[in-house]
């Protein structure tokens, strides 16, 4: 049902898991999946695939570039229009087994791969039907909700340092992805980021690292995925979103979602960002099944 898999997007390895589905004599649509940010595939997207795989669908999960298993350098550095490539790469490595339909291909992300998906399906046609799972729309406006204005002076100021540093050779700075403190410095600075972050590592995830390169959250700034939602029709769109979400506030999505054209569905959950992954998984997995099915497989 799962095997490893490497695939080479341009020189930098790309490893992840293929799950098929038991097809006797046909060729499956598949859904291609990655994490969101600084999160590798251990984390709870075996449970996706898993569920999708149960209902004929082909998954194909990596880790992206520079995290988990993958390679790339610089490490923990997370480029967003890098990762929508390597979405493409992947997707063309999907196209060309011989166990998946070419013509029925799917994407799925989470977070701030749920915004690529979003990218994805605006710009890549062989997309034929799109999951955005809590996903980032706005990277700007984002920071705006959860950096204090009078924060943001000299956090760009040790972008600006940071740049200098590496221009003469030195290492990238890092910072911590979550902290226990919210308002000591991390890129995810909630309550609710640190306790999945910490407790999914530990339970699930080694290979997790709570860091990131600095210049990750200039790219976060830089990035605006929901402008290209619009773009998305005729591919079929689902977004789900948490009704208490506080990392990739839900006010966003809803507005991005009414901007988007038909053929499009709304999920929305009752919980947080997080709750996706764990206590609402099946209210989150379920309608993402449906909709592959429905678009892909029938």
């Amino acid at each position: 049902m799962r095997k490893d898999i490497e695939i080479n997007a341009e020189g930098t390895i790309l490893r992840g898991w293929f799950y098929t589905p038991d097809r006797p004599g046909g060729k499956a649509p598949a859904i291609v999946m990655a994490h969101g940010f600084s999160a590798v595939k251990e984390m709870y997207l075996d449970r996706f695939a898993e569920h999708f795989c149960a209902a004929g669908l082909a998954a194909v999960v990596f880790d992206n570039r520079n995290f988990g298993a993958s390679d790339g350098q610089p490490r923990q550095e997370i480029d967003p229009w890098a990762q929508v490539r390597d979405y493409r790469h992947v997707i063309t490595w999907a196209r060309m087994q011989r166990e998946i339909d070419p013509a029925r291909i799917g994407v799925w992300g989470s977070s701030y791969s749920g915004g690529h998906a979003l990218v994805l399906g605006a710009i890549d046609r062989r997309v034929k039907c799109v999951v955005s799972q809590v996903p980032l729309i706005s990277g700007y406006r984002n920071f705006q909700r959860l950096v204090r204005p009078d924060f943001l002076g000299p956090l760009r100021a040790q972008f600006d340092a940071d740049r200098e540093a590496r221009f003469r050779g030195e290492a990238p700075a890092m910072v911590p992805v979550v902290a226990a403190d919210p308002q000591a410095p991390s890129a995810l600075p909630t309550a609710d980021s640190y306790h999945w972050f910490t407790e999914a590592g530990r339970e699930r995830a080694k290979s997790w690292r709570n860091e990131v390169t600095a210049r990750t959250l200039e790219m976060v700034m830089e990035y605006e995925p929901g402008s290209y939602i619009s773009r998305i029709s005729p591919t079929p769109l689902m977004l789900v979103v948490a009704a208490n979400d506080t990392l990739a506030v839900a006010d966003q999505a809803i507005a991005a979602f009414n901007e988007a054209l038909e053929p499009k569905r709304l999920v929305l959950l009752e919980g947080g960002h997080f709750d996706a992954y764990v206590s609402d998984f099946e209210r989150a997995a379920n309608p993402a099944r449906d909709w592959f099915v429905t678009h892909l497989l029938r």
